[in-house]
């Protein structure tokens, strides 16, 4: 497996590595927030969070140059975000001059109160049942009645505690980082709501326009893959509440149909699918919507499977590529779902997903046949000498390309062996 990457995506992750590099953390940081507002905002989450961890990493380098030249003994920093009626405290761990963790806290209901008051209720908190509590706490703001509070924090601690509000210098460095990271803390919460306030709203959209009983919860997506009817195999993908369920998963080998007739195997996959479903009854989790890689014609023929095993109450839809049409049935002409909508981007990711899951079976089977018929054809060459080869060498064509001698001193090969792969590669199309 390899992370591979667009030639633009690969330029701009260059790009950015130059600018780090110069020192421009800064700029990279708001390129990156950005490309994450906009994947998140079409939905593509899995995309948004590895941009998010991209931001997470150069982050943390960046407070690593901060805290590094600035840390002394023993201590506790805490820094505070709010946004309406939540803050979020982050909480930094100091012992023998070294960051050694952080954490942090939601405290909710909070609004009009003084941010003196929200720390002040913190520390109360969490140093109740703190196992260690350091003999120096900073503060990003004062707290109430600071002398009872130190007073306290010392009881508990078995000797005195001293609360510092630092105004300038290197500890009110180390405050403003851990004040910063409680700022991007609290962003990252408020995109994971406005997240899923998307997809909810996308859900009741699909829902309203595709004029299905209930919320569509549990989407399944099916799609099939071939080339010119070989290797045929198909997919089925599920969303749950908007998110991809990868345990659910399920890949299909066509076992019935010959040629390439797209909608028998659609309905190979579906009755295989729906049949054991309908076996063990008791545990399947009956979908809220089927979706179907296709058209008019694809949808057509799941319809007949479901009527065939009495599932009509299983809504069923198809979404076509070309013009992303909503295929319902019923009604001959599609739907149009806007370009930006939530709702159409559900299913886009549902369909691109299923594509993609189906794609890379079909592709891992091509792969183990033309591997598989390469070797497998020369006398000599058994499962061990193939898996030796492969794993020295890679792939077939770098096997082509060795020397004789390379060949010969692969693990359970001969000089004989190494010229019968040497023969057979000059006279066969695929070695």
């Amino acid at each position: 497996c390899i992370g591979a990457v667009e030639k633009q995506e690969y330029r701009e992750l260059i790009n950015q590595v130059i600018l780090f590099l110069q020192g421009k953390q800064e700029l990279v940081l708001r390129e990156l927030n950005a490309r994450m507002k906009a994947a998140a905002r079409q939905l593509q989450f899995e995309k948004a969070a590895l941009l998010r961890d991209q931001i997470q990493a150069i982050e943390n380098v960046i407070e690593g140059q901060r805290i590094a030249i600035t840390l002394q003994g023993e201590q506790d920093i805490i820094g505070l975000a709010r946004d309406g009626s939540q803050a979020y405290v982050a909480l930094f761990f100091i012992r023998n001059n070294k960051l050694i963790g952080q954490d942090h806290f939601i405290m909710e209901g909070t609004r009009g109160e003084p941010p003196g008051q929200i720390i002040t209720s913190f520390v109360k908190q969490y140093y109740a049942s703190a196992s260690y509590i350091p003999p120096l706490i900073l503060l990003q703001h004062p707290v109430d009645e600071p002398a009872v509070l130190s007073e306290w924090l010392g009881q508990q601690r078995g000797s005195r505690v001293e609360l510092q509000v630092p105004r300038r210098g290197n500890k009110k460095k180390l405050v403003d980082t851990v004040a910063e990271n409680a700022v991007r803390g609290l962003q990252l919460v408020r995109a994971k709501e406005t997240r899923a306030e998307v997809i909810s709203s996308g859900l009741q959209e699909l829902k309203t326009r595709l004029c299905l009983p209930k919320m569509p919860r549990r989407i399944e997506c099916y799609d099939v893959s071939n080339i010119q009817g070989a290797l045929a195999v198909g997919s089925m993908v599920v969303l749950e509440k908007g998110w991809p369920k990868p345990a659910h998963y399920r890949r299909f080998r066509i076992k019935t149909v010959s040629g390439a007739d797209d909608y028998a195997m659609i309905q190979e996959i579906l009755r295989r699918r729906f049949k054991r479903g309908l076996t063990i009854e008791d545990t399947w989790t009956v979908p809220d919507l089927v979706l179907i890689d296709g058209g008019r014609g694809q949808l057509n023929a799941a319809l007949e499977v479901r009527q065939e095993l009495g599932l009509d109450a299983i809504p069923m839809v198809s979404l076509a590529k070309e013009n992303e049409e909503v295929f319902i049935p019923g009604d001959p002409q599609p739907i149009y779902i806007a370009k930006d909508s939530p709702a159409l981007h559900i299913l886009q990711r549902a369909r691109d997903e299923a594509h993609r899951f189906a794609i890379s079976y079909h592709r891992r089977l091509r792969h183990k046949e033309v591997t598989a018929s390469a070797l497998d054809n020369i006398p000599g060459i058994g499962p061990k000498r193939k898996r030796a080869l492969l794993k020295k060498f890679g792939s077939i064509e770098a096997i082509k390309e060795a020397s004789l001698e390379e060949l010969s001193l692969t693990q359970g090969m001969t000089l004989a062996l190494g010229q019968k792969i040497k023969e057979y590669s000059g006279n066969s199309p695929v070695l």
